[in-house]
């Protein structure tokens, strides 16, 4: 089986920057290029930056990325998608005309006679209390409702407000490592209770692949600042950078 897992690629409804739109020009170009050459997709959270599922109205400037997610489902590509920290409110747009199959908290898989373990990592981190307590509060089903009774439009404006990614935005260097010795760990613990072969996960932007044992800990990084993505081919996993796709 062929396997891409792709995350953080914070694709903006409206692009503050000419870096913002030179990211989104990049993705837009990547996926349509990548029609018909893997098995499953593994979207690992944070594709848009923002996303929410009204009942008759969904985002225009998003057209271009559903478009070609769904013109590699029609090549026959199972798409799987875990929400991030920046898209969780679904509906049924994704699932009912995409054929995306929606996971909150994690996918697992056992291809090529490993078992594979696909998160986010939002709730793995440490250190990071006041997001934990956030992300309870955000996703309870009253919250979803007071913003789907907002104008999309404004809405949208209040949702970029909340959230909490921004490229000027300057983290703080101990929360950083937090965030990627948290996924480390739990990538760790799994891999050496024999719960998964190869543990795949992003939200701190950082790509990176290690042997864990006899297994493997991988990060997808972002589509920010390292256009990088994983590749895994027969059960060989391969952090990719957008340039290599480019030589293909």
């Amino acid at each position: 089986m062929k396997i891409i897992a792709l995350s953080d690629c914070h694709f903006k409804y409206h692009h503050s920057s000419s870096a913002d739109a030179e990211n989104a020009r990049l993705l837009q170009s990547f996926l349509h290029g990548i029609v018909g050459k893997y098995d499953l997709m593994v979207l690992v959270g944070d594709i848009f930056d923002l996303w929410f599922d009204w009942k008759y109205t969904i985002v225009k400037q998003y057209f271009p990325i559903l478009r070609s997610l769904a013109d590699i489902a029609d090549a026959g590509c199972r798409i799987v998608y875990i929400s991030g920290n920046h898209d969780f409110w679904f509906g049924d747009f994704l699932s009912e005309h995409l054929g995306c199959e929606m996971h909150q908290d994690g996918f697992s898989i056992t291809a090529d006679g490993l078992r594979m373990r696909f998160e986010h990592g939002d709730i793995r981190t440490v250190n990071d209390l006041r997001y934990q307590l956030y992300r309870k509060v955000i996703r309870l089903n009253f919250m979803k409702r007071v913003f789907a009774a907002i104008h999309p439009d404004f809405a949208l404006q209040l949702g970029t407000f909340l959230s909490r990614s921004s490229r000027t935005r300057t983290e703080n260097p101990e929360l950083r490592n937090s965030k990627t010795l948290g996924l480390k760990n739990y990538a760790m613990s799994l891999i050496k209770n024999n719960e998964a072969d190869i543990v795949v996960m992003g939200h701190s932007h950082n790509p990176e692949l290690m042997n864990i044992d006899k297994g493997y800990y991988a990060n997808c990084g972002d589509w920010i600042n390292h256009h990088t993505y994983l590749e895994i081919d027969a059960g060989k996993p391969v952090l990719r950078h957008l340039q290599e796709n480019k030589r293909d």
